[in-house]
């Protein structure tokens, strides 16, 4: 039997970037196949001449041993490839109907449409456990059943080979459990799955084969059950990494950040962040586990002095932080740091060099310049020492902020931030977007930070990386802290159901 994609001798650039170096992949029918890398590493890149999105500089592209020609996402889906995006590409405010129909109506007659529409998605509730209320407003539902929609419309347009991108990026573990209970059952109906995920636990637990590409080449193709996390990272990277995050046991010290009652109401009058109660003290890790957009960001930004909150009190070292000095510049002047969440719209300015990225909030340092001016010479040599000491590539203090790769943006801002001796640190989303080497040097800069007596809270969507890195957890589900746990006393059901906003007092 033909496999069901074969890639051949596939070429890619971009400029001067060669992004797919004679790339070969072959999957077969009926498999979910794993396709892992760092960033930059082409499987993106790959996947999107799959789908129609570029078209290769060269190569072939055969699909159940047919060779095909894609130009277009039409093709595509012509030849039976459908594709779910990380960033979903719904219409929230229609219906679970209209979004499917969307772009296959079938003709002027919309009424004979949805009809079909609904009989299509009732058959697939029945083949695949795919039930979802096809009236529902898409808006209005949870990011899971969001992504089943994704599904479903791929399905409906006849897809027979399905490419994800990061599909648990958004889910909590009880959603991303019954996204791979959906997968292995559309394997079983003779679906094809293409899987592209930096998780390699998930990998290990869903894939049958897994492909490895490195700097824009496929360096290795493996039976998932003949292989291992630490193999499989050593392929990306090219170097032996340290998986897991290695830490001694410590006693906490003094409480240094005291958040009491915390209430956050946004620009539209919207509840974000309601009542939180937490201490974080000298030298531990307190981590907030949630899925995206249930308040975290805000809770951060309200702390760092960027957000008013419109109820509560934040004391720094048993001091109350008045209204007339909450502002980011305080509370830096105090010793509370920020990595924020989002780099490129608030860690720094894209356009600016490097070497001015690397000061802002502290320009006014006296150091740096005299008066007004500052000293470009001491600017650059300044970043220069940190590149060195966080590995930043290139270490180019001159070239735009924008020009690194998301890795060496965040150990940009990280150096920044880290080695100005924070008394307290929020960390947002640390390794975002960041490959697999470049989370395990951050890891042990935050694990160093902890143990010579920082106190750090850190918020991220990777419930692996909370449960590596912190001593206690927080759980957050619609602006409500949930549940408080030791983190060597809970696991990833526990923390799922707590993000899900099943409390200990509701159970």
């Amino acid at each position: 039997m033909s496999p069901a994609i074969e890639l051949i001798a596939i070429n890619k650039s971009f400029g001067a970037v060669h992004a797919n170096k004679d790339v070969n992949l072959s999957v077969e029918r009926g498999t979910i196949h794993g396709i892992v890398g760092e960033n930059g590493a082409g499987k993106s890149t790959l996947m999107s001449i799959l789908y129609g999105f570029y078209e290769a500089d060269s190569g072939e592209i055969r699909v159940n041993g047919n060779p095909i020609a894609i130009r277009s996402p039409n093709d595509a889906i012509r030849a039976g490839i459908g594709m779910v995006h990380q960033h979903f590409m719904l219409v929230e405010p229609l219906s679970v109907v209209d979004n499917v129909m969307l772009g296959a109506e079938g003709g002027a007659m919309l009424r004979a449409g949805e009809a079909k529409v609904r009989a299509e998605l009732a058959r697939l509730a029945r083949d695949y456990g795919l039930e979802i209320d096809v009236d529902a407003t898409v808006g209005d539902l949870s990011v899971g059943l969001q992504q089943r929609v994704e599904i479903l419309k791929a399905l409906y347009r006849g897809a027979d080979i399905l490419i994800l991108d990061e599909p648990t990026a958004v889910l909590t573990p009880p959603e991303a459990d019954a996204l791979f209970g959906l997968l292995r059952s559309l394997k079983e109906q003779g679906k094809t799955v293409i899987l592209i995920t930096h998780k390699l636990r998930e990998i290990m637990a869903i894939t049958d084969r897994v492909s490895v590409m490195r700097r824009g080449e496929m360096v290795a193709t493996l039976k998932t059950a003949s292989t291992s996390p630490p193999e499989l990272a050593e392929l990306m990277v090219g170097r032996r990494v340290l998986l897991r995050v290695e830490k001694a046991e410590k006693v906490p010290g003094a409480p240094l950040l005291e958040v009491e009652n915390l209430s956050v109401v946004d620009a539209r009058g919207v509840l974000r962040v309601a009542n939180a109660s937490f201490t974080v003290r000298a030298g531990e890790i307190v981590g907030i586990a949630g899925v995206a957009g249930n308040g975290q960001s805000e809770l951060l930004e309200a702390i760092a002095g960027m957000r008013r909150p419109s109820l509560g009190s934040i004391r720094l070292e048993g001091k109350t932080i008045h209204s007339s000095e909450h502002n980011p510049h305080r509370m830096r002047e105090l010793g509370l740091l920020h990595v924020p969440e989002d780099r490129l719209r608030m860690g720094l300015v894209p356009a600016f060099p490097a070497f001015e990225s690397a000061i802002l909030g502290f320009s006014h340092e006296p150091h740096l310049g005299r008066g007004p001016i500052l000293d470009h010479d001491r600017l650059i040599a300044d970043l220069a020492k940190k590149m060195e000491q966080y590995d930043v590539r290139p270490p180019a203090p001159r070239l735009k902020s924008s020009k690194f790769s998301g890795g060496n943006q965040q150990k940009i801002v990280l150096a920044r931030e880290i080695e100005r001796n924070p008394k307290v640190l929020l960390v947002g989303q640390p390794t975002r977007g960041v490959d697999i080497g470049a989370i395990e040097f951050i890891h042990r800069r935050l694990i160093a930070l902890r143990d010579a007596g920082v106190a750090i809270l850190l918020v991220s969507v990777e419930l692996d990386e909370i449960m590596n890195l912190s001593d206690r957890i927080l759980t957050m589900c619609g602006g409500k802290i949930t549940g408080e746990r030791k983190a060597a006393e809970t696991n990833e059901q526990d923390l799922g159901l707590l993000m899900a906003g099943v409390t200990d007092e509701a159970a």
